[in-house]
């Protein structure tokens, strides 16, 4: 998607189906294509077939949580680049930290607002198109450490 004018692609990854629905019935009304699966094995699966532009990904998750799939998508230089968003009801701060520490770009707690969803991701797809992707992250992560202190 990066620069073009093609819809972006979201994979929501969450074992939840009205979560899911939520999400990609928002994401769809904010103009994306969205792709979906139950379970961290069927996200790794299509994230590695479809190469989504970006991920919302459950943490709680069965079959392989979602810190596991995060982790094996970074460490893979075929998905390495396809951002990833944390969306879970895990909110405490050493959860966020750690999401942000394995490379997600953002960590999304629930509840959330869903209307806002396709404008929180397409905002966040416009600055790693402009090559902030780095900077997201510095940012959250020194948020998140000076909620630590």
């Amino acid at each position: 998607m990066t620069g073009s004018s093609t819809v972006p692609r979201v994979l929501v990854v969450e074992a939840e189906a009205p979560i899911r629905l939520l999400c990609s019935f928002n994401l769809e009304l904010a103009g994306m294509e969205v792709l979906e699966a139950a379970d961290g094995l069927a996200g790794l699966e299509q994230a590695r077939r479809e190469l989504p532009d970006m991920i919302l990904l459950g943490v709680m998750i069965p079959r392989l949580d979602g810190w596991s799939v995060a982790k094996t998508l970074l460490d893979d230089p075929a998905t390495y680049d396809i951002p990833i968003v944390f969306l879970t009801t895990r909110s405490h701060v050493l959860d966020r930290l750690r999401g942000i520490e394995i490379g997600a770009v953002d960590y999304i707690t629930m509840p959330f607002d869903l209307l806002a969803l396709g404008d929180t991701i397409r905002e966040l797809l416009d600055r790693i198109a402009r090559g902030e992707r780095e900077q997201l992250r510095r940012e959250k992560l020194d948020e998140l450490r000076t909620q630590l202190e």
